[in-house]
């Protein structure tokens, strides 16, 4: 749980209704990219605090994807990246402080949203993988679902100079997002 110094004041205050609910705000919300449907963790401490924080399920596995990101890059020479709904939580062949913890682009959010397949091609326009940007371009992402929830993708990383994916690449991104997909399943 983080340090109370680091937390800041919003001025905001809510009543909780008979049910036991509290609203977030919407401006937290937006600010904090918190949707409808996202789950949150609730910790408390001695003080009385109770903090809410994003939940990431892909973030619980962070040293599981990291060793399949690392796996797919070494067997297939693909760079890699596996990204939660907000940030990229592991990445293979590409170096570590360019990508990982960084927040995905707009762009990707969407793709992920759209909750299907996205492959480059050849002259279309580069999406970036994480905001800001312009190192590391989407050759291939699939969303992860799991229980018909979305919970991030896999994303084939590629530069400047990348290629239109293969269809072997294709099916290995694919098959990464459902084997990643299913080990969230009850």
């Amino acid at each position: 749980m983080e340090d109370t110094l680091s937390m800041k004041a919003t001025g905001i205050v809510r009543r909780i209704d008979d049910l036991g609910r509290v609203v977030i705000p919407k401006e937290i919300r937006r600010t904090m990219h918190i949707r409808e449907g996202d789950p949150l963790e609730i910790y408390t401490d001695r003080d009385g605090e109770v903090i809410f924080k994003k939940y990431s399920p892909i973030g619980e596995l962070t040293n599981f994807s990291s060793q399949y990101a690392e796996t797919l890059n070494k067997t297939c020479g693909m760079p890699v990246a596996i990204v939660d709904r907000d940030v990229v939580v592991s990445s293979a062949g590409v170096p570590k402080k360019e990508l990982l913890e960084k927040k995905i682009s707009p762009d990707l959010d969407a793709i992920v949203n759209s909750r299907q397949l996205y492959t480059w091609k050849t002259g279309a326009q580069k999406i970036p993988v994480s905001e800001g940007s312009d190192k590391h371009f989407i050759n291939t992402a699939m969303p992860i679902l799991t229980e018909g929830d979305i919970i991030g993708a896999v994303v084939y990383v590629g530069a400047e100079d990348m290629h239109q994916p293969t269809d072997t690449e294709i099916k290995l991104v694919q098959t990464a997002a459902a084997f990643l997909g299913r080990q969230f399943e009850s």
